[in-house]
């Protein structure tokens, strides 16, 4: 059950820190309104659920799509214009971080109506009364791992397997030089954005089958996935995935751990464990661990 919970957790960070990752290394701008777009896709599979009857399993590919949109809305209405008038990083993570109280103020207003028009709860919810088992495993074990194997599988082919993907790879690369290339970078932009926004709607649809959803939650995961990210190395797709599993893992574990020992009141400040990993992080490695190890390895062997 332990281990079934830290897999499920971790292929749900893993998601979330991928799709930061995607943002950051195109735009240059850490979004901090992940966190409450995954939560604005919790919110979009409840109203699926309570207004449609569309189990949050079929609404999968319907969030995917809004949460896709909303990314590029945000992108076009609120960071390509900043982008065009030389803004710095310092004020597109202002900007994010501006977007972020909107969608959480969206949200309450959200839980609101959703609550009014349905008389059930929506200021806290969780799906697991609506998973399925096989052999006493959690749905939510075999769905999210599948979705997590068929994200690398898809997106493995599209960056290296195809004129587009050669094109969004350049772009991360040296975007100025990219668009010498003849490579339209604004066109990566908006898929980045969206296929970000995308993913983090899927892990907020699923994330209701592992906790209890807020409309606060998002300010609560964007801890987890910031860490993910960084630990692992903010400008590499390689690093999100293994530092998403990393901190997924680190911090399942280690709560429960520590929930044993000092009780379960620990599981109030589980957010600990992450943070401090990415101080480590920032102290020892802060291009991130794949990237220490690649250097570390190359120098090895010279």
């Amino acid at each position: 059950m332990l281990l079934e919970g830290t897999l499920v957790y971790s292929n749900l960070i893993a998601l979330l820190s991928l799709g930061l990752t995607l943002t950051y290394i195109t735009t240059s701008v850490p979004n901090f309104a992940h966190g409450s777009l995954a939560v604005f896709g919790s919110y979009l599979a409840l109203i699926f659920l309570y207004l449609f009857n569309i189990h949050p399993y079929i609404a999968l590919p319907m969030v995917f799509l809004i949460c896709g949109l909303v990314g590029v809305l945000c992108y076009l209405l609120i960071l390509r214009p900043l982008i065009k008038r030389g803004a710095s990083v310092v004020i597109l993570m202002i900007a994010t971080l501006a977007l972020d109280l909107m969608l959480l103020g969206f949200i309450g207003a959200i839980s609101d109506a959703i609550e009014k028009t349905t008389s059930k709860s929506a200021k806290k919810f969780i799906f697991t009364i609506y998973d399925f088992e096989i052999f006493g495993i959690s749905g939510i074990f075999f769905v999210s791992t599948a979705i997590m194997l068929a994200t690398l599988f898809l997106l493995w082919l599209l960056l290296f397997k195809t004129k587009f993907g050669i094109a969004l790879r350049a772009s991360m690369e040296n975007p100025n030089l990219a668009e010498v290339m003849g490579v339209d970078v604004e066109k990566t932009r908006l898929f980045s954005w969206f296929l970000s926004s995308a993913l983090a709607g899927l892990a907020g649809t699923l994330l209701p089958f592992k906790q209890e959803i807020v409309p606060l939650t998002g300010g609560l995961i964007i801890v987890s996935i910031f860490s993910a990210s960084i630990v692992g190395g903010l400008a590499s797709v390689l690093g999100a995935i293994f530092g998403g599993y990393l901190i997924g893992i680190s911090e399942s574990l280690v709560t429960y751990w520590l929930s044993m020992f000092i009780g379960p009141e620990v599981l109030l400040y589980s957010k600990v464990i992450p943070l401090t990993a990415l101080i480590i992080a920032l102290l020892l490695m802060p291009q991130g661990i794949v990237e220490g190890l690649r250097k570390w390895i190359k120098s090895f062997s010279t």
